[in-house]
Formats: structure tokens, C-alpha cells, sequence
């Protein structure tokens, strides 16, 4: 078996519309769709009985995005320090980091730190983390 590539990154959230909102109206992704999403090959698929969900697909780039809220069963929070193991993040290529920085700040978007530079292989990178409405880590690189 070879993998062949990446279909998706995916994230669970708490609410649907307000993470597309986020996603499309603040970090400028493209809506793909939306739909509502039960019955025997959904729960089969993800091996829960009496799932019911409702997703969407944004894109960014030539990279997708899928946004799950579970209707049924309710998921609950958890703790997502980026130490732990099984939380992961998303890095989002950007022109301007300093400029993508202030304008998110502006906007309400909580970071973790300003832009920080570090030298690797002899070039200079940016980055810094932000978090989503439900506290998914999201990282900016320049």
C-alpha cells in the first residue's frame, strides 16, 4: 500500500455556522458545501451507531478543509494543549505575516504569540498560532 496523497484535513467543532464564518468570512477560505449527513452508511463509516452530523468542505489553496458538528452524538470539549498527544494544527502559507497578524488581531482572532522568526537551513521563517472559535490550534508561516 502507498499513499497517494491527502484528501482532507478535517476538524470537529461545537458549531457549524459560526466555524464557517470563521473560516470563510475571516481567514478568506472558499465555501465548497454544506450538508446534513445520518443514517446506516454514516454510521457504518464511522462506526457510531445513531450518528447524525452536519459538515462542511471550505478550500484554501489546493487544500480542503472538512468541518464536522455531531447533532447526535453530542462530542464534548477537551483539554488542547499542543503538548498533549492527538491534538493537531493546521499551518496556513501567508504573503505578510505581520500584516495577516494585525489584521486578524483586529478582528478578534486570539494568538498564542506575535509572529516569531527562527533561521533554519540558512533562511529566515516566520510563524505564530492563533486558535479557532472552538480552540483548534491554526499556525500562520511566512
Amino acid at each position: 500500500m502507498k499513499v497517494l496523497g491527502v484528501a482532507h484535513t478535517s476538524f470537529t467543532v461545537s458549531d457549524l455556522a459560526r466555524s464557517v464564518a470563521f473560516y470563510r468570512d475571516i481567514l478568506g477560505m472558499e465555501l465548497v458545501t454544506q450538508f446534513e449527513g445520518r443514517g446506516q452508511i454514516v454510521e457504518t463509516i464511522l462506526g457510531m451507531p445513531g450518528a447524525h452530523l452536519k459538515t462542511a468542505f471550505l478550500k484554501a489553496g489546493d487544500h480542503t478543509l472538512e468541518l464536522i458538528q455531531y447533532l447526535h452524538p453530542k462530542g464534548k470539549p477537551y483539554d488542547r494543549r499542543t503538548c498533549d498527544v492527538g491534538p493537531c494544527h493546521m499551518a496556513f502559507l501567508v504573503a505578510d505575516i505581520n500584516e495577516a497578524y494585525k489584521s486578524l488581531s483586529a478582528k478578534g482572532v486570539h494568538f498564542k504569540s506575535a509572529p516569531q522568526s527562527s533561521e533554519l537551513e540558512g533562511a529566515t521563517h516566520w510563524a505564530c498560532y492563533m486558535t479557532d472559535p472552538d480552540g483548534i490550534t491554526l499556525e500562520l508561516i511566512q
